[in-house]
């Protein structure tokens, strides 16, 4: 199946979110290791994953309609992959309760919603196209920036007010919420296309 005009300018936007994304991760990892912060080591993660989901669907553009509809089915469970990464964090944050860094946190924050934004507004163009692909995508980064809202706010939380690690936490299992509602918005949306193709 050829690539169209259209299915051209989604490779090159997924190609620049994918980079995004895992460049962001990088950052966020290792901001989250040396202060200690549950909720900015769940949004690291969800950055791996929207760099993994994104170049899916970059390669999965010239493919049936059928198989498109598969791969966002394993998207699906893809996004589910920070929920479960979630659990060790918390594993470690109750084993050691420090809260984190507030100021380090809000700034990592303020440039995961910036990356994020970014690439929500890029993609929203393209919400509609290819299925439940495209769809994985733009939920991803638009659930992200709320979530990077929240750890901003979180920041200034434990600087100026709560003392806590409890604040991250709730952040931190908040996301894991997101991603997992993200999931079955996607999972449903494919199984539709794939019913829709049987």
């Amino acid at each position: 199946m050829p690539i169209t005009d259209k299915n051209d300018g989604l490779h090159r936007v997924v190609l620049v979110v994918a980079l995004l994304n895992l460049a962001y991760f990088g950052v966020e990892f290792v901001v989250a290791l040396r202060i200690g912060s549950v909720s900015l080591f769940a949004d690291s993660v969800d950055f791996l994953e929207d760099a993994s989901v994104n170049v899916l669907i970059m390669l999965a553009l010239t493919w049936s309609l059928k198989a498109r509809s598969q791969v966002g089915m394993v998207l699906a469970g893809i996004l589910l992959v920070p929920a479960l990464a979630l659990l060790w964090a918390l594993w470690s944050k109750f084993s050691h309760p420090v809260p984190p860094e507030p100021f380090a946190l809000s700034i990592t924050g303020g440039g995961a919603l910036l990356v994020n934004l970014s690439c929500a507004f890029m993609l929203a163009r393209f919400r509609s196209h290819s299925g439940s692909l495209t769809r994985a995508a733009f939920l991803s980064a638009r659930n992200d920036a709320v979530a990077n809202v929240a750890i901003i706010a979180i920041g200034l939380v434990t600087a100026f007010v709560w003392r806590s690690v409890w604040p991250d936490v709730v952040v931190g299992l908040a996301i894991a919420a997101m991603n997992i509602d993200a999931a079955r918005e996607v999972w449903t949306a494919a199984r539709e296309e794939h019913k829709a193709l049987v």
